[in-house]
C-alpha cells in the first residue's frame, strides 16, 4: 500500500482530479467534501501521511479544520486555495498549515510539495520506527538553552525537541527550520536560503512563509516570544540561532 492522503475539497471537479492524479502517484486516497467529515474520518481511521485542505469549505472552513487537526496531530498539511492575498496565506500558515498552493495549479507542483513534506516528516517520526530494544548509539543532542530549570534540547536524528522533561509539539516544518538554524549556530541564514534548504528548489511561494513558521516556532521554544533570545532576527538579512549558555 502506498502513502495515505486525505483530500478535503468541496469542489467535485478539483477533488476528483486530485484523487486521480494522486492515485497515479501511488497514494492511497481518502476524500471529504466537508471539514466535519474529514475530522470524523481521522477519528475513525487514523491520521494520513499527508493532507490537502481547501480553505473555502462548508459550515467549518479550512482554517478551523487545520486548527482542529493540529490540536493532536503533526500530519503535513498543504493548503490548496483560490484565496491568495497575504492575509489568507498568513492565516492558513498561522493555523498550522505547512505549505500553500494557489489555484489554479499544476499537479506536478502539488506532488513535488508533498514529496518534500513527507521527507521532512520521516525525520520527525523516525523515533517512532525504532524498536523498543534498539541498541544504536543515542542520537547527538544540541543544547539550545541551558536554563537550569528547563533546558531546551534538540535531537535532530531523534526528531525531538524537549524543554526540561516536556517534549514540545512542533510541526514537521517548524522542526526542520530549527534543525537548519541549529546546524549553523551563530550564522545568519537568509529567508531565501531557508526556502531553498527546507522547501527545496522549485518553490513557487515567497518569503512570508518563512516568517510565519519562525513566529510559530518562537511561541513554542522561547520564554518570551515577543523578545526572542534563541531564534533572533537580523534585520535585513534573515535569522540566526543564538544558543543560550
Amino acid at each position: 500500500m502506498g502513502a495515505s492522503l486525505m483530500i478535503v475539497e468541496d469542489d467535485d471537479r478539483v477533488r476528483g482530479a486530485l484523487r486521480l492524479a494522486m492515485e497515479d502517484e501511488g497514494y492511497d486516497v481518502a476524500e471529504a467534501e466537508e471539514a466535519e467529515t474529514a475530522l470524523e474520518h481521522l477519528r475513525d481511521h487514523g491520521v494520513p501521511d499527508v493532507m490537502i485542505v481547501d480553505l473555502m469549505l462548508g459550515e467549518m472552513d479550512g482554517f478551523t479544520c487545520i486548527r482542529e487537526v493540529r490540536r493532536d496531530h503533526d500530519v503535513p498539511i498543504i493548503v490548496v486555495s483560490a484565496r491568495d492575498d497575504t492575509h489568507d496565506v498568513v492565516a492558513a500558515l498561522e493555523a498550522g498549515a505547512d505549505d500553500f498552493v494557489t489555484k489554479p495549479f499544476e499537479i506536478k507542483e502539488i506532488t513535488a510539495r508533498m514529496r518534500a513534506l513527507r521527507r521532512r516528516a520521516r525525520l520527525a517520526s523516525s523515533r517512532d520506527d525504532a524498536p523498543d530494544d534498539a541498541t544504536e548509539e543515542a542520537p547527538e543532542e544540541v543544547l539550545l538553552d541551558a536554563d537550569p530549570d528547563s533546558p531546551l534540547v534538540l535531537s535532530p536524528d531523534g526528531g525531538t525537541v524537549r524543554r526540561g522533561d516536556e517534549e514540545l509539539h512542533l510541526t514537521v516544518t517548524e522542526f526542520r527550520v530549527l534543525c537548519e538554524l541549529a546546524a549553523s549556530p551563530g550564522r545568519v541564514l537568509s529567508r531565501t536560503a531557508l526556502l531553498e534548504r527546507i522547501w527545496d528548489r522549485g518553490f513557487f511561494g515567497d518569503e512570508r512563509i518563512v516568517d510565519v513558521h519562525v513566529r510559530r516556532l518562537r511561541t513554542k521554544i522561547e520564554h518570551d516570544p515577543s523578545d526572542p533570545q534563541i531564534v533572533v532576527t537580523v534585520r535585513g538579512l534573515g535569522y540566526r540561532l543564538d544558543a543560550q549558555r
